[in-house]
């Protein structure tokens, strides 16, 4: 089985990672810290925005069962393009969505992606996802992995409370926005 990886940051990395981890052809979705200055960084210390790290879930996957483009619209469609600020009630740096590319590949498909979005009507503001090189990832504690099953109920409740689940419904269901990736990318 061969094996590549594909970095996303996107607001609540818990939120990723249940998205991510029903995608078959997922092998693990990890949720941790991206693109940042400290080493090693605690939940605690990227909490602050100081750390210049993005709350991300690394996605290890079996290319020949799911491909980047597949995970590229999971992605996508799991948060808010046009916020830049960070995503739903999760607001500062540490919560920004990003796209951190491995290889030339994934950037020029994720450049793609965001193009298509950006000439789209389905967004009234401009698309504030950025693509940058892949730099590090370090994995979160352990508490915070697999919240969304170590907890069900708190998590459903975050995920809706946050605005995520309805925003997600409304935009990339009802207006389509899955279809229109999935048809141009």
């Amino acid at each position: 089985m061969g094996r590549e990886v594909a970095t996303f940051a996107g607001g609540c990395f818990w939120c990723l990672e249940e998205a991510f981890s029903k995608v078959p052809g997922v092998i693990e979705a990890i949720p941790g810290y991206a693109g940042g200055e400290v080493e090693n960084p605690a939940y605690e210390e990227v909490c602050t925005g100081e750390t210049g790290h993005a709350e991300a879930v690394q996605v290890v996957y079996d290319p020949e069962e799911v491909s980047y483009r597949e995970l590229l619209i999971t992605y996508l469609t799991n948060i808010d393009p046009t916020d830049g600020g960070g995503q739903f009630a999760d607001r500062g740096s540490q919560y920004r969505p990003v796209i951190f590319y491995h290889n030339e590949e994934q950037r020029a498909l994720a450049e793609k992606a965001l193009k298509i979005l950006a000439e789209s009507s389905l967004f009234s503001e401009p698309i504030s996802v950025k693509v940058e090189p892949f730099r590090n990832f370090y994995p979160a504690e352990e508490y915070n992995r697999r919240y969304y099953q170590k907890e069900p109920m708190r998590y459903y409740y975050y995920k809706v409370g946050s605005g995520r689940k309805t925003y997600c419904e409304v935009v990339w269901g009802k207006k389509g926005g899955r279809e229109l990736l999935e048809e141009r990318l």
